[in-house]
């Protein structure tokens, strides 16, 4: 097999996350998938993944050459459109993670109407409230909220952002609206939960004042589209980015509350919580990626 063949067989293990799961795929056996891989070791007598019977991972070398292959294929491909005149428009494959509840209302849609244009793309959308590893798990493009913490991958903003109090007009003349956020401690909260840790401490600023209040939740839950929607419901007072209560309040199923004062998350976050395109490489992103992400500012921008 050529070094090319080899590359796409690699970066075809780390995107689906396995060798039996690339090796259907590529139309080739376990042992065939193992057998390639060794030898791939051998060739550079290093070791790129790391494996258990559950799951592979990246060595750093491994990671290294899974970013050198990315680039090389990606060469390869714009070679190869060059020839053919991109007559065929955009293809290839297109693994995007988001948070769920803007994925729903936003990702989807646009993912939706970018794949009609492009017919010849393949989408993969992987919701989740989580921190997604993008290259152990093989996907293209992450978007998310908030500051995000160092890394070797290119960040860049896609649409600014603030954190928002929301309730339903139906709880508010139930239970009365908060003045201050000590009035919250009084109020059933919505809590959102990230790799099991509840985030109930809700940090304000006013001015230089900083206020942390810690929350007694009323629910929990480790999805911001639940979170909505039990708010939408009346249960409770939620704490949500903007972009995704921003069609509720327009329509005037949620208000916001406490608007005096700057929202952010625990001890990492701070009125900066736009909202953020991630992707493993700055000059080397293959055109469909590319495409979706200009469709997708176009779209948000509407």
């Amino acid at each position: 097999m050529s070094k090319i063949d080899n590359m796409a067989l690699f970066v075809q293990v780390v995107k689906t996350g396995g060798l039996a799961a690339a090796g259907r795929q590529l139309g080739l056996s376990p042992a065939s998938m193992t057998a390639r891989v060794n030898a791939l070791e051998a060739h550079y007598n290093t070791r790129l993944l790391n494996r258990t019977t559950r799951k592979i991972s990246l060595t750093d070398a491994g990671q290294r050459f899974y970013n050198a292959c990315l680039r090389v294929l990606v060469e390869v491909d714009e070679a190869e459109s060059l020839l053919q005149n991109d007559n065929e428009g955009l293809s290839g494959n297109l693994r995007i993670t988001a948070t769920s509840d803007f994925g729903r209302q936003f990702v989807a849609p646009a993912l939706t109407e970018f794949v009609q244009l492009n017919p010849n793309v393949i989408p993969y959308l992987h919701l989740s409230d989580g921190v997604v590893n993008l290259v152990e798990h093989g996907f293209d493009l992450g978007i998310r909220f908030g500051n995000l913490p160092d890394s070797n991958l290119i960040v860049r903003r896609l649409a600014n952002n603030h954190r928002v109090l929301v309730a339903s007009p139906d709880y508010l003349e139930r239970y009365g609206v908060p003045k201050a956020p000590e009035d919250l401690k009084q109020h059933r909260c919505l809590i959102m939960e990230r790799l099991g840790e509840q985030l109930n401490e809700w940090r304000f600023h006013k001015g230089d004042e900083l206020f942390t209040i810690r929350i007694s939740p009323s629910l929990v839950s480790n999805d911001g589209a639940i979170i909505r929607q039990c708010a939408l419901a009346g249960s409770g007072i939620a704490y949500k980015s903007i972009w995704d209560v921003k069609n509720d309040v327009a329509a005037g199923k949620l208000q916001t509350i406490l608007d005096d004062f700057v929202l952010g998350f625990q001890h990492n976050d701070n009125e900066k919580t736009g909202l953020q395109l991630v992707y493993p490489s700055r000059q080397y992103l293959p055109r469909q990626i590319a495409g979706f992400i200009d469709f997708l500012k176009a779209s948000l921008s509407k």
